[in-house]
């Protein structure tokens, strides 16, 4: 198939693009390189069925010729990319999303929507299911992400409902490994940075709020499955193995071996207290669910850090304040 990935050379989508080279598609990247690196995709450049166009998808998508697949992951997810570039963040979920749509429509191909488990925002229930319509603050700073994302699924259900497209919605939960940016903010790629250059890591609230953690490559095979069926979803796609800051925080040291201790800090507005998915549609209705194991994952995401000893020791002396 011709698939466009938008975002496609960030942490996931680069994921993504690698896995859908290896099984014989024609991949068309597309990034405006905001928080994306080419360094993710340099293994692709020149592949006789790859091509990297960057392009900023809330100015439009023209591309030539037609394609079978949208695959829509293009936005600011981390924290901090979201928090300082808020307006950035509501526009690719607005104006990125119609016009990712709008591509759809003229090759009249499957379009798939990269939501996330923010949209349930601080959840009153436990675990979080499909139907659930969420706990989010409007307002708050976080909110540029959680209702960028909550648009993003409104109006890809409006363009299925008025345009009669072929759409699907999957939501993300935490996930981690290679090529995750160390200063990214995420606690995973934070703390691993930390542990390995012997700097506090810093844990915010008392540690006891919980998150559900999938390696990468569980989450691309959940990808590509959405990709590959007709499910509107909108579908949740994540680990459901539930653990706290604190036992993520020493299951880090454990693997690294590091002598850095825990640094407490306050809370930010509106984190989630706890956040674990309900994978029950992903397997009844796509056969998946992650095979994984969290510290397998984590050990191998130790390793690329390790492979880039100057990136991750800048970055934990950024986050440690130094």
């Amino acid at each position: 198939m011709h698939i466009v990935v938008t975002g496609g050379s960030g942490f996931l989508g680069s994921h993504l693009c690698d896995a859908l080279i290896r099984r014989g598609d024609v991949v068309i990247c597309v990034d405006n390189l905001s928080s994306g690196k080419l360094d993710n995709i340099a293994d692709l450049m020149g592949h006789r069925r790859f091509r990297f166009v960057e392009a900023d998808v809330c100015a439009g998508l023209d591309l030539p010729g037609s394609v079978d697949v949208v695959a829509h992951l293009a936005s600011p997810a981390s924290p901090p990319d979201y928090l300082r570039r808020p307006l950035d963040t509501l526009a690719v979920g607005s104006r990125g999303t119609e016009n990712a749509l709008r591509l759809a429509v003229r090759s009249r191909a499957r379009f798939v929507l990269a939501s996330t488990s923010e949209v349930y925002g601080d959840p009153v229930e436990h675990p979080q299911h499909e139907s659930y319509w969420g706990n989010v603050n409007p307002i708050g700073p976080r909110s540029v992400y959680d209702e960028a994302k909550r648009y993003a699924e409104a109006v890809t259900m409006a363009y299925r409902r008025h345009h009669n497209l072929n759409t699907g919605i999957f939501r993300i939960f935490n996930t981690y490994g290679p090529r995750m940016r160390p200063d990214d903010g995420r606690v995973v790629s934070s703390f691993i940075a930390q542990a390995l250059n012997a700097e506090p890591l810093t844990i915010y609230g008392d540690g006891t709020q919980t998150r559900s953690f999938c390696y990468v490559d569980d989450l691309v095979c959940g990808i590509i499955a959405m990709i590959d069926s007709t499910e509107a979803g909108p579908i949740n796609i994540g680990n459901p193995e539930e653990r706290t800051v604190g036992e993520l925080a020493e299951l880090i040291l454990k693997i690294t071996g590091s002598p850095s201790n825990l640094e407490y800090h306050p809370l930010p507005t509106d984190d989630p207290a706890r956040r674990k998915p309900n994978i029950t549609l992903a397997w009844e209705q796509l056969g998946w669910r992650p095979v994984v194991d969290t510290e397998d994952g984590l050990k191998r995401t130790v390793d690329f850090f390790k492979s880039r000893v100057e990136s991750t020791r800048i970055a934990a002396a950024a986050l440690s304040g130094g």
